[in-house]
């Protein structure tokens, strides 16, 4: 059963911070990040610059690796995230390319053929449609077509997923696509030191890996532990991480939607109604599907959070692992999603904000899941 979002039809939340996540979500989900973290050792990075840290730390360590995109060297990258790169390392390892997708991504696959790690960066992941046939039929299949004698080490990365105001053909959530190929592995970070553990291990993976990131969580920021600082930190690709403990729910998330499963979480315990666990995906594919089988069968009732379309998405292939798991048989009431709209994303920032999920929308789908139960 899918949640699409209906929120026209309910009485908003009249409150200040309601209003701002509307008028400015950027500035709203910093002011939750900020809120909800505290960072022990008083460090906070955005998660553009934790992004430019790990390009930064493994084009130092290994010099195979170069970066190549549009506009990522002399102006720094579109959203900055390489800042200071082409000043470091030189235009032979930071490479502007031309306005050709299909061009510079077969160019970055076919020197991972030959033994170079390139990091090809789209402008924004609605832009690596014109060059899906290399990703998929190249660099997902030649490893598996070719014996194992061919590897190809590339990163794929840049902003997915809805951003503000670029409407339906720049709005698009690529993980359930991604998601579902063979050879990929697919990676979606919510703040910063996902950002930088991620990318710097699919930057090291000898396979394909796709880094779905968020353009409205390029600049907000959140602590760095002592150890997400060290430049031998990274995340492991295929685990995800419980967020938030709980006992009466579990609610799955991943990217910028993280962020809201969290408020709503923290919203519904401080009203007394029930205590949440948050768990953060990080890694489409491989997916954690035995963090999230333990979780079910200690709370016994799951929501998915996700900003893409309803149908064939991570929420639906969550539900089905669930389904043919031991986890079926502790459930106390049906999966729930909890997804974008099944619309082209509208231009209208009235219509926009109705299109995917937020803290209001996920803390009332909660509640009706609390009511609910198997066969009633």
């Amino acid at each position: 059963m899918s949640s699409i979002l209906k929120k026209a039809a309910v009485v908003s939340i009249p409150t200040v911070r309601q209003a701002l996540l509307r008028s400015n979500p950027v500035l709203a989900t910093s002011l939750l990040a900020k809120r909800a973290y505290n960072s022990k050792n008083g460090v906070e990075m955005t998660v553009r610059d934790a992004l430019n840290s790990a390009l930064e730390e493994e084009m130092t360590a290994d010099e195979k690796v170069y970066l190549l995109g549009e506009e990522v060297g002399q102006y720094n990258g579109a959203y900055k995230v390489s800042k200071g790169l082409l000043d470091k390392f030189g235009p032979k390892r930071v490479i502007d390319t031309p306005i050709t997708e299909s061009g510079f991504c077969g160019l970055a696959v076919g020197s991972a053929f030959a033994g170079l790690k390139p990091v090809c960066e789209f402008m924004t992941w609605n832009f690596a449609m014109q060059a899906i046939d290399q990703i998929v039929n190249s660099a997902a299949k030649t490893h598996y077509m070719s014996g194992g004698n061919v590897n190809c080490p590339i990163t794929f990365r840049g902003p997915n997923g809805a951003a503000a105001g670029v409407a339906a053909q720049h709005s698009q959530c690529f993980a359930a696509w991604y998601g579902s190929v063979p050879g990929l592995k697919v990676v979606s970070p919510w703040n910063s030191e996902d950002a930088k553990g991620l990318l710097k291990a699919a930057i090291r993976d000898p396979n394909p890996v796709v880094v779905l990131e968020n353009e409205l969580m390029y600049g907000i920021s959140f602590p760095m532990s002592e150890a997400a600082l060290s430049k031998d930190f990274v995340v492991e690709i295929g685990k995800a991480k419980i967020e938030k403990a709980g006992t009466d729910i579990t609610i799955v998330a991943h990217s910028r939607s993280v962020g809201f499963a969290l408020e709503a979480a923290y919203l519904l315990e401080k009203e007394g109604i029930c205590s949440a666990e948050v768990i953060n995906l990080r890694s489409i594919r491989p997916l954690d599907t035995e963090t999230i089988i333990k979780s079910v069968k200690k709370t016994n009732r799951l929501v998915t959070v996700e900003g893409g379309w309803p149908q064939y998405g991570v929420g639906s292939e969550i539900c089905a692992q669930i389904m043919e798991s031991e986890a079926f048989d502790h459930l106390d009431a049906p999966v729930v999603r909890v997804t974008g709209a099944d619309v082209p994303t509208p231009y209208a920032q009235n219509l926009e904000a109705f299109a995917f999920p937020d803290t209001e929308v996920i803390a009332r789908v909660i509640k009706r899941t609390l009511t609910k139960k198997i066969g009633a």
